[in-house]
This record gives structure tokens, sequence and C-alpha cells, in this order.
């Protein structure tokens, strides 16, 4: 369904076509939402826009402007303010006919993809051998929210993990675990990623300080890449535990992701080369080869290069990017690549956009490349966020001490409540409460950890959202008439000012998706969450609902809300829960 900005703006551009001759400049037509309400609904600045090009007083045409739009049954009332601003209020009707005519929209007034665009999602990729800590966990839940939006919105979205699954320190790891814990690989006995973790630390100890088993190391490099049975097999044996763990923390996020490791582009990795030498876009530098991306200097203003092959033969992160890309391009088809990783990975990703479009790998007219970079997760002290011994947090038991704190809540606010369903609760809560504090912030600074705050009840947290949608589930379940009839033949009549702007906030849920899609924000759905959650509990106040005269309406307007909040926050990766 065509949003509300679209249509006041086509009756705008209606109303400016007949009142001036010649071609309008699409920006020129502006409607953005009211800034205090009492001034009106929405408010178009086509006037100040257009005062410089006509050679007129704004106010002056903004009156032309008025004196020409069509008011039919959408707009009541048109004013000038200030400079030349025309603020547009609706009609109550429209907007309640409006409002209904949403809430039967599968996708509640947001845009469908108007074909089957292909989006691949890149993100959290974690290593293999090392655990999952607080630094995956940003990738991980922006990662899969923006998945969550592109798939809401009809388009057709591949999650990709591009783990670290390869490299020279797999030989190492190997050789050491097949002299010290041969067991593991003839399946004697299992093993935990902690202790996978204590043998990689202990291999690279042995590789720095003993040349012999530093030859025995890279040998076993030469086999794995060789693709040796017993290499493979052990190489096999160490994803699979390092899997396992990374599946659990992804069941607890509940997190959907195709895994794509960096070992799954090596068959690509020579032919690449080849075909960029005969492109001829590579260059020796040092016995390297290398593209120097158009524009990217150093500080002493020579050009930049993107390592594609080193003077030895090997393959770097630069090669396997820059082979993801064309792969993603080339055989998945891609319209849109989208990858989540930390801000200091930005310069890097614009070298490898940079070498790929003059490569010819990619179009940047056919296909969109987005780095979705993101700022830190700080610790009370302002610092990195670490445990108290110092070293980087485990992201299993920043979670589950979420849980825990979640617990310790449910249990003082309703000490009677049964233990099974405390911990049910606590742990949708405290996964809640984290997801949330994270997407809320503006993605590229930033924030800082507390458990306190995000498990508040008040503010612009997990916690208030899903309470202000239980009070809609209170409100439902007290009814004592049949509400899927009220639902059915009841219609949504806004009069009281609580009530309109409730609804007219509803109606932006479209707006703020699609700017979400095009600037890949979460936070910006997060606001309008908060003010959707504040603006009923407003409404909620003001205007009886159970036993009013206008019941039934009130009973719809509070399930337009609950399926927004429900909606809203389905895309955040948060759950909702009919209790607390």
């Amino acid at each position: 369904m065509d949003s509300l900005y679209d249509i006041l703006e086509k009756k705008v551009e209606v109303a400016l076509t007949s009142a001036f001759s010649g071609s309008l400049n699409e920006h020129e037509v502006e409607v953005v939402p009211c800034q205090q309400e009492s001034f009106g609904h929405f408010q178009c600045n086509s006037a100040m826009k257009l005062a410089k090009s006509l050679k007129k007083n704004p106010r002056e045409i903004a009156q032309i402007i008025i004196d020409k739009i069509d008011l039919s049954e959408v707009i009541s009332k048109l004013d000038i303010a200030g400079p030349g601003f025309i603020n547009i209020t609706l009609t109550p009707t429209y907007l309640s006919k409006y409002l209904e005519n949403m809430m039967t929209d599968p996708l509640l007034g947001a845009v469908r993809a108007s074909e089957k665009k292909r989006v691949i999602v890149e993100f959290s990729s974690p290593n293999i051998a090392k655990e999952l800590h607080v630094g995956h966990l940003r990738s991980t839940i922006i990662g899969e929210s923006l998945a969550r939006l592109f798939e809401f919105l009809g388009y057709d979205v591949l999650r990709l993990n591009h783990i670290g699954d390869w490299g020279t320190q797999f030989g190492m790891l190997i050789a050491y675990m097949k002299e010290r814990v041969p067991e593991i690989f003839s399946g004697e006995v299992e093993a935990e990623l902690p202790e996978l973790m204590e043998w990689y630390k202990a291999s690279k100890k042995c590789f720095d300080s003993d040349p012999e088993f530093k030859k025995r190391s890279q040998l076993e490099v030469v086999k794995l890449q060789s693709h040796a049975d017993d290499s493979t097999h052990a190489w096999n044996k160490i994803c699979d535990i390092s899997r396992k763990a990374f599946s659990e923390i992804y069941e607890l996020l509940d997190v959907e992701i195709t895994e794509r490791g960096e070992s799954f582009y090596n068959s690509l990795l020579t032919p690449m080369i080849e075909d960029l030498q005969k492109r001829k876009i590579v260059q020796d530098s040092n016995g390297a080869t290398c593209i120097f991306p158009v524009g990217f200097t150093n500080r002493e203003g020579n050009p930049m290069p993107l390592m594609v092959q080193k003077s030895d033969g090997g393959f770097s992160y630069d090669s396997t990017d820059l082979a993801a890309l064309k792969h993603r391009v080339d055989v998945e088809k891609a319209d849109r690549i989208i990858i989540v990783t930390d801000m200091g990975q930005s310069f890097h990703f614009q070298l490898v956009f940079k070498a790929a479009e003059q490569a010819g790998y990619y179009d940047p007219q056919k296909v969109q490349l987005d780095h979705v970079s993101f700022g830190l997760v700080l610790g009370s002290d302002g610092k990195k966020f670490k445990t108290r011994s110092g070293d980087t947090e485990k992201l299993i038991d920043l979670l589950q001490e979420a849980i825990n704190h979640a617990k310790k809540l449910i249990l003082e606010r309703t000490p009677d409540i049964d233990l099974d369903d405390a911990s049910a609760l606590a742990k949708s809560l405290g996964i809640a409460a984290v997801k949330y504090a994270d997407l809320s912030t503006q993605r590229q600074k930033d924030y800082t950890f507390s458990y306190d705050r995000m498990l508040r009840f008040d503010g612009n947290t997990a916690l208030f959202l899903l309470y202000s949608y239980v009070r809609i589930m209170g409100i439902k379940r007290k009814t004592e008439a049949d509400l899927t009839d009220v639902l059915k033949n009841s219609h949504i009549d806004l009069e009281h000012p609580s009530e309109v702007s409730l609804g007219l906030h509803l109606i932006r849920f479209g707006e703020v998706l699609g700017s979400v899609s095009r600037d890949l924000m979460p936070h910006k759905l997060c606001d309008y969450l908060y003010e959707l959650a504040e603006k009923f509990n407003a409404f909620f106040r003001d205007c009886k609902v159970i036993g009013s005269e206008k019941e039934g309406s009130r009973l719809v307007l509070c399930e337009a809300c609950a399926q927004i909040l429900k909606q809203g926050l389905h895309i955040l990766g948060i759950q909702t829960v009919d209790r607390m």
C-alpha cells in the first residue's frame, strides 16, 4: 500500500505542477512529520526549497500551494507557519481508515521488494579453535536483525558465517594434537572448545620456541593444503568441536546462519590470480602480487596495495575476501552484499570493494556493497569490555550472566512464580535485554555494557517494550466481549488526542523500516518502538478501554499496537512474552 508520505507528496506535486510551469526536482517535493503534533500531523517544506529558484517569498509560494491542493477526504486543514512551512492536518476519518487498511496488510504498511532481489548478509564470523567473545556480539546481533528485516520486506536473503577455518595456524594445532592428544582424532576421547583453545595456545608456544616442531607444523600445512586424509580428518575434527560451541550460542541467541568459511574459497584463489593477471590488474610489489586501488594512498602519498598473493605464493585475508565477493556476485547472483564487522576493518573493505570494481568483479550500478561497521562494547571503566581478571569476556558467559540477572529480578518482583516459569522467562528477558541494549545504540558508536541498566523496566530498554506488550495482552484477556468478533466487526475511531497521536505513530512503521533498509541503522527501529510504547502508555492512561463506549474501537487500536510491537521486536531478534 502507498504510504501517507507518498499520498501527501503526490498531492503537493500535483499542486506545484498546476501552479508553476516546468519540471520539478524530486527533492523539491518534501513532506515530513510535524515536529509538534499540536501544529499538525505532517509538514510540507516545498515552499522553502522553491523560494530561490522561483525568486519568490516562501510564504507566498506556500499560499499558492495551499490554494492548489485538493483537500478531499484526506486533509482537514492546511496552515502556513514560520517562514513558509505548511502544516497538514488529516481528517480523523481518513487517518482511522488508513490505519485499518494498514492492519490488513501483511507488511503492516511497509513497502515490499519490487522484485525478489537477493541480499547476502555476512555476520558473526568467528575463528575456529577460538571461543566467541563479546567482540562477536555486535556483529551477530546486528547481522541477524538486518537479515530478518530484509526477509520481512520480501527479499531473498542468504545469511553467511565467514568463519576463519583455514591458514598456517591449523598446521601448528594439528601437529601438536597428533603428538600430545592423538586420542581426540581416533574418537576415543571427546573434547570441548576450551580444551581446544588451551592446545592452540600451547602449540603456538611450541611453534615459537622449538624449530623442529615448527618444521613439523609447516609440513602439516602442506599436507592439509594437499588434502591428505589424516590431516583433513584432523582439521574436520577441530572444526566440529568449534561448531558445537558456536551452535550453542546461536541457538541461545535464536540466530540462523549458513557457514561459508575461508576454506570454501581455496579452490577459487589460484584461478582468480590468473584472471587478474590476464586483466592486467595486478602488479609485482617486492615479490607479492598486489592490486593498487585508485584513490588510496598512505601518509607518504604512495599507493596503498591490496595483496592478493604473498611473495611465498600463499594467500591472505585480502585474497579470500576478494574471491568471496566475486563468488557472491557471479554465483550467488547477489543484488546487495552487506558485511557486518567492527570499524577497525573499514579501510580493508574499502580497498577490497574498490579493487573488485577495478577488476570488473562487480558493477556499482548493479550490485550494492555495504560495510556495516560498529564500535566497541565498553566496561564500566570506559575501556574495552573484559572480565575481572583482564581476559576477553566469553560471549556464552556474558549471556548466561544476563539470564542470571534477569532471573534474580523476576524472583524479587514475583516471589511466588514457579521456578521453571521463572527460568524460561529469565532466558527470554536476559537475551532480549542484551540484544536491545546493543541494537538501540547507534552502531558506529561505542556503548557501555551494564546489566543493571539494560534490565530496567523504564526507559529505552527491552523490558519496557515487552512490558507494554504484556499490558496489551492483559487488556485483551480482561475483556468480556468476544475478541475475535470485536476485531472483525469494530472500526478504529481516532478522536481523543492520545488516540490520534498513537494512530499517527503506528502508520510510520513502514517508513521506519524503509529507512533502516537504506542506511542499515537498527537503532532507528528501536527508537520508533520505544516511542510507540510511550504513546501506547499515554493512550492507556488517558483513554478507558474496557467498559467504555468506544471499547470496540480501542480494542482494535490495542491490537494494532500489539501487532506492530511484536513484528518490530521480531525484526530485532526479540521474542515477545504474554506475561511478566
